[in-house]
């Protein structure tokens, strides 16, 4: 996969990180995805589904447990699809 699918799902999940967010914080790469937007549970459930689909990937919940920033969440996303 290219850089330029890499820029893809980075542009995804800011997007959507940023409706769901509650905040007026500009969304970066080193936003913390928790404690930064006030993210809870079920919206990123619903984020994570809107990706598999988006991305036709599968992403474990056990991978989530180190993401903690927007950098983060889309190095796992491009590391599983780059493994597909």
């Amino acid at each position: 996969m290219s850089e330029s699918n890499y820029d893809e799902i980075m542009k995804l999940l800011c997007d959507r990180l940023s409706g769901l967010s509650n905040s007026s914080i500009q969304i970066t790469p080193e936003t913390n995805i928790i404690s930064q937007l006030s993210i809870d549970s079920i919206k990123l459930l619903n984020l994570i589904m809107e990706i598999e689909d988006t991305f036709d990937v599968s992403i474990p919940i056990n991978a989530l447990t180190d993401v903690q920033t927007v950098r983060e969440l889309a190095d796992l996303v491009y590391k599983i699809k780059s493994a597909s």
